[in-house]
């Protein structure tokens, strides 16, 4: 009898072993990578040099947009002394501001502001070559084609600046399309 108890003890903490592993393995995410992985492959003419258009975007300069002095003077309103280290904004200025941080890369840098994977999900695993030449491949890698939803989370009436906002006319003024292929 006793060896039956020694043998369910030890399969028992066998499973729960193999729980644990296998919860932390569900657990690992999609990490955020930055703006600079997607330079990589978005920044040359014959892909539409996507990443050019985001680091001239108003997306790219959302962070640094909390040190003007109408961030600060917004801020000083709303009893915010620094937007910069503020919750309040970060988390619209800011690609994965709530993420944890082990949801962010070493590349990861929250001074890129409102990046690629602000609207396109974590990278680290669609951000590959080989994946992101099939879009049915990247989107299983965790890809995610941006929709009104995925803007009004941001650009919504909460927003001490929100005026309006128009998801059709919006999609044109950040288009970056990756031109087709010819020939």
């Amino acid at each position: 009898m006793r060896k039956v108890i020694i043998a369910m003890t030890v399969l028992g903490v066998m499973l729960l072993m193999m729980s644990v592993i296998g919860t932390a393995q569900e657990s690992v995410k999609n990490q955020y990578v930055g703006a600079s992985k997607c330079k990589t492959c978005h920044k040359s003419e014959a892909k539409g040099d996507q990443f050019s258009k985001w680091a001239a975007s108003k997306h790219a300069k959302a962070y640094e947009a909390l040190a003007s002095e109408a961030s600060l003077a917004i801020g000083k309103e709303k009893g915010i002394d620094n937007p910069q280290t503020s919750d309040k904004c970060l988390g619209c200025h800011v690609t994965a501001f709530a993420a944890p941080a082990a949801e962010k890369s070493e590349s990861y840098d929250k001074a890129e502001g409102v990046s690629c994977e602000s609207c396109h999900g974590p990278g680290s695993e669609y951000k590959k070559m080989n994946i992101m030449k099939d879009l049915a491949a990247a989107k299983a890698a965790g890809l995610i084609i941006p929709t009104k939803e995925t803007c009004i989370t941001c650009h919504n009436e909460k927003s001490p600046t929100f005026k309006s906002f128009n998801f059709e006319e919006a999609s044109k003024v950040i288009a970056h399309p990756n031109p087709a292929k010819k020939g």
